[in-house]
């Protein structure tokens, strides 16, 4: 892909778009919609709480855990906006309620997923530094499959019609990263947050044995994680799979970094509350701290102003956007299915 240098007029570019940004308001925090957002969620979380205990050993707990599915979906989408300080200005009340919401509440590692996500931003789809592209199950690119190893390299070739297979095991690969980052020195506050996990799962499975027999407990336990990381899934990998990736150091602005790397998703309003506003992964990307109902105010202006800069701005349908992700997977395989040839 073509390279702009990171010139005083490319530094330039985003400081004008910044401005106009600002001056639209569009920067400013939106408290009472978080208001209702946080109370919706939190509702919802007790809500089906109950019900799973009102409806006891019985096979209407399927069902159930699908929407709870969906709850903890959008438990975690509010975290991500906490994460970003989006609701908050200051740490300690971001991290107080990231920590009860993600750790307790879904059982998903607050500090592990901030650092992580931190450095997705700084670097998107940068195939040293992005770990979101890290080849440890999916290659992103042919030069990955080519030296890719392990469960990368055996499933590699294949990895387009596994995608959607592998997404019902996130929920689980979420869990397990939050406990092994708990013995990483970088992760602030280990004792809380390990402690919060404890007991998110001793509750968690605590109540499907005591609540329903062996079997329902399973089959609650495999929808319940499944749909939820197919879930999680579906909602963060449109924003840039499929999309360029770079390598090395890459000499592009910080504008042209997030533009290139990223993709929009198109929809009315159940798409942005069903990908919590992750489908404006531009603006999100090129402001990380935009409150998420301005996202969509904010769409105009930065597509026309990259349509001035002659820079692409790519946008398309959520299922255009999953079929060009899966394109993509299938062409950064070629090698592996090459080499499975006789």
């Amino acid at each position: 892909m073509a390279q702009a240098p990171a010139t005083a007029t490319a530094v330039s570019d985003f400081s004008r778009l910044s401005r106009r940004i600002r001056q639209a308001g569009l920067l400013d925090r939106r408290p009472r919609y978080y208001l209702v957002r946080l109370s919706a969620v939190t509702g919802l979380h007790l809500a089906g709480v109950a019900a799973f205990f009102l409806l006891g050993d019985s096979w209407l707990q399927v069902p159930l855990a699908a929407l709870l599915a969906i709850v903890f979906a959008q438990v975690a989408l509010v975290l991500h906006d906490l994460a970003h300080r989006q609701i908050f200005t200051g740490r300690r009340p971001s991290e107080v309620l990231g920590l009860l919401g993600g750790n307790l509440a879904i059982g998903l590692g607050y500090g592990w997923w901030m650092n992580k996500h931190t450095r997705h931003h700084a670097n998107p789809n940068h195939e040293d530094l992005d770990p979101d592209v890290v080849p440890d199950v999916l290659v992103c690119s042919q030069e990955q499959a080519r030296v890719s190893r392990g469960l990368a390299r055996l499933i590699g070739g294949r990895q387009a019609l596994l995608f959607y297979p592998l997404l019902l095991l996130e929920g689980l690969n979420l869990h397990v990263s939050g406990l092994r980052a708990l013995r990483r020195p970088w992760l602030r506050h280990r004792v809380v947050e390990g402690a919060l996990l404890l007991a998110h799962f001793v509750l968690y499975l605590g109540a499907l044995a005591w609540v329903l027999s062996p079997g329902k407990a399973l089959v609650f336990f495999a929808v319940h994680q499944g749909l939820f990381g197919l879930y999680m899934g579906c909602v963060f990998a449109p924003g840039h799979k499929g999309m360029p990736t770079l390598t090395g150091k890459a000499d592009l602005d910080f504008l042209r970094k997030q533009v290139l790397t990223t993709r929009n998703v198109r929809g009315g309003r159940f798409v942005d509350l069903a990908m919590g506003g992750l489908n404006y992964q531009i603006e999100h990307h090129l402001f990380p701290h935009m409150p998420t109902p301005n996202l969509r105010k904010a769409r105009p202006i930065v597509r026309a102003y990259c349509r001035r800069l002659g820079l692409p701005y790519h946008e398309v349908g959520f299922l255009a956007s999953h079929g060009e992700a899966l394109r993509h997977l299938h062409h950064a395989g070629a090698p592996l299915r090459e080499k499975g040839r006789p």
